[in-house]
């Protein structure tokens, strides 16, 4: 690991370290007991998973939430005490004792739960629409950045356009392609200009677009456009986030695509890309496109090697 890379890994760990801080004190985790109630964090934890299946062991509790055995059980135990849990021996097993709540129980947790939301409306109150949805979509990247079970390709949702994506596309396109190959923003103008006439000339018969979101966040997008030839469409500015690569975005739009395309009559399908975008590349290849032409051009700053691939759909 390099002298910059340390330095960067112990900035982010401070940095989580500073927010878990500002967190738990925010929400009164380091009270003795949670803000109105008579339960620790770990009693509030326990009785949460007893309230949302209807029975289960106390491993099954342990491997849930991944808490020490000795420290359930105790919580078990008082809780049986206190009247709010009940148990019976497992019907299919006869060493495992089932856990429930009782009546008891379950207005205990209801009071948690109508505690604990009052208390989260209370933090959000003062923040305007807009910036509750920056928060959840912050909080949705933290726990799909930090999960243990990486996205996988069921997770990626395919829908049409809605209002907003045209500008978000050009954005992430231009921040990227800058990032990572050091084009100006003659490619941003470029994709303004592809968009602006898509809207400006769309052709619902002809034409259509699809957007990649996972975990409620836009993460690729890719267009069907019309050419002056009717039986001939084109597949353009196909993108995938780099946070959603390897999940099968980028061959699901090209998928989507190309069977539109056939619906729509079109007999072949072109497209142009640049020799450098080798990932997008090898999806056009794995869908059956040809390259058919090259060309040596300089764009966005750069010396590039543009490339026609095209599709028969026949």
């Amino acid at each position: 690991m390099t002298t910059q890379e340390l330095t960067m890994q112990t900035s982010l760990v401070e940095q989580v370290r500073r927010f878990n801080r500002f967190y738990t004190r925010e929400i009164g985790l380091l009270t003795e007991h949670l803000p109105g109630s008579e339960f620790t964090l770990a009693e509030a934890r326990v009785l949460y998973e007893l309230a949302q299946v209807k029975e289960q062991t106390a491993a099954g509790i342990i491997r849930s939430l991944n808490m020490d055995k000795a420290h359930v059980s105790r919580i078990v135990t008082r809780f049986r005490r206190a009247g709010l849990l009940k148990c019976r021996v497992s019907p299919e097993h006869g060493k495992h004792k089932l856990l429930s709540l009782t009546a008891a129980g379950r207005k205990a947790f209801q009071t948690l739960n109508d505690g604990t939301e009052a208390q989260i409306e209370g933090l959000v109150t003062p923040l305007s629409g807009s910036d509750r949805e920056r928060l959840a979509r912050g909080m949705r990247e933290i726990e799909r950045l930090l999960k243990a079970r990486p996205a996988a390709r069921e997770d990626v949702r395919f829908r049409p356009l809605k209002v907003g994506d045209l500008g978000w596309i050009a954005h992430r396109q231009a921040v990227l392609y800058a990032k990572e190959y050091g084009w100006d923003w003659g490619y941003e103008g470029l994709v303004s200009q592809i968009l602006g006439d898509f809207v400006a000339h769309f052709d619902a018969a002809r034409e259509d677009a699809w957007i990649a979101e996972l975990d409620e966040e836009v993460v690729g997008s890719v267009f069907l456009m019309r050419t002056d030839d009717v039986q001939v469409g084109k597949l353009r500015l196909l993108y995938v986030d780099p946070a959603a690569r390897g999940q099968g975005v980028g061959s699901g739009l090209v998928r989507w695509c190309i069977e539109r395309a056939r619906e729509l009559g079109y007999g072949k399908l072109l497209l142009w890309t640049n020799d450098v975008l080798v990932s997008a590349r090898k999806i056009y290849q794995a869908a059956g496109f040809k390259l058919i032409a090259e060309d040596r051009h300089h764009s966005f700053g750069k010396d590039l090697v543009g490339q026609t691939w095209a599709l028969d759909l026949g």
